[in-house]
């Protein structure tokens, strides 16, 4: 048994490192925001990815579809888009008898890989739209409701709010993906070869390396992975951490923290510290793994209070006196 299990994490490091290439065929660096998404993806969550425009962001998200042989979509999100405009809408229409009846056009989220472009620059109504779609995996116009194919992965972008024109994402939107991955500028080496790449006339072509029963059959070893009883209680202690009201939250989650993580966000750092393991090459889940995916699942999920958005406060910097400050709980 352990042999089969040793074989299959082997096998599961080998598909990732090989899509993890293709991918990297087209895009320049940027290592670990790679990683996150394809985390994110076998996590069956969903990714956010915050930088200035001109990153890559949306060729990262068009490249990932190309690997995976999927249906892609991409929706550029602007104040006057409506929720039809992502969803569909019911329409009239005549057969050749004349006769009419009302027939659902499916918009765009009716895909397996859906990239919201500037998902912060829509309405709250619009960005409201994709809340069912990201839970729920459904859509429901008028009285029906349709299912979404699996899998089904939203990778959003967004500008920093500093930038004009961008309505902040509601909590409750926030809380719905697993990651919020923030996307660095290139370095100098970096910035050579991307210029290489896109001004020299000849842009690497991205081959299917991976099939969408492959995505499923790796998330179904993913959701696989034990995890010991100290290891979660102490996911548990890093997620209660973020809660200035509980005893024991660090000075500057009581001084800065208006509100800690949701139930979300316990689930968000076992499932990516589950899926972290497999990258390892290990079938258990460790304290190290807890620690990786703490950050990126819990930096949109803690909301600042006054102080903190006045003083300038990094989420990142909370959470890591937090991680800093929590005891490991101890093994049998």
């Amino acid at each position: 048994m352990a042999r089969e299990i040793a074989a299959e994490v082997e096998q599961f490091q080998a598909k990732i490192a090989k899509l993890r290439d293709e991918i990297g065929r087209m895009i320049v660096g940027q290592r670990e925001v790679i990683d996150g998404v394809i985390l994110c993806l076998l996590a069956d969550g969903q990714v956010l990815l915050e930088g200035v425009p001109g990153l890559g962001k949306t060729m990262l998200v068009r490249t990932l579809s190309e690997a995976i042989a999927c249906k892609f979509s991409r929706v550029q999100f602007t104040p006057d888009m409506m929720p039809s405009d992502i969803l569909g809408t019911n329409m009239i229409v005549e057969d050749e008898r004349g006769n009419k009846s009302f027939e659902f056009q499916k918009g765009p989220v009716f895909t397996n890989i859906l990239l919201a472009d500037e998902i912060n620059r829509a309405t709250p109504k619009t960005q409201a739209a994709l809340l069912e779609a990201m839970q729920e995996k459904s859509v429901t116009v008028g009285n029906t409701t349709y299912k979404l194919e699996a899998p089904f992965f939203v990778m959003a972008t967004q500008n920093p709010l500093e930038m004009e024109g961008t309505y902040p994402l509601p909590e409750a939107q926030l809380d719905r993906f697993l990651f919020k991955i923030n996307v660095p500028f290139p370095n100098k080496d970096e910035l050579h070869e991307i210029l290489k790449r896109t001004t020299a006339g000849n842009s690497p072509k991205v081959s299917a390396v991976m099939s969408k029963d492959e995505i499923l059959s790796l998330r179904a070893l993913a959701a696989e992975v034990p995890i010991a009883d100290h290891v979660q209680d102490y996911a548990l202690k890093l997620v209660l951490g973020t809660h200035p009201e509980i005893d024991g939250a660090t000075k500057m989650v009581k001084q800065y923290v208006r509100f800690g993580s949701s139930p979300r966000g316990a689930q968000a750092v076992i499932k990516a510290a589950k899926i972290h393991a497999i990258f390892d090459g290990r079938f258990n889940v460790s304290n190290d793994d807890i620690r990786f995916a703490a950050i990126p699942a819990l930096r949109h999920r803690t909301i600042l209070n006054f102080e903190g958005e006045a003083e300038n406060i990094s989420t990142d910097d909370i959470l890591k006196d937090l991680i800093k400050n929590t005891k490991e709980t101890a093994g049998k």
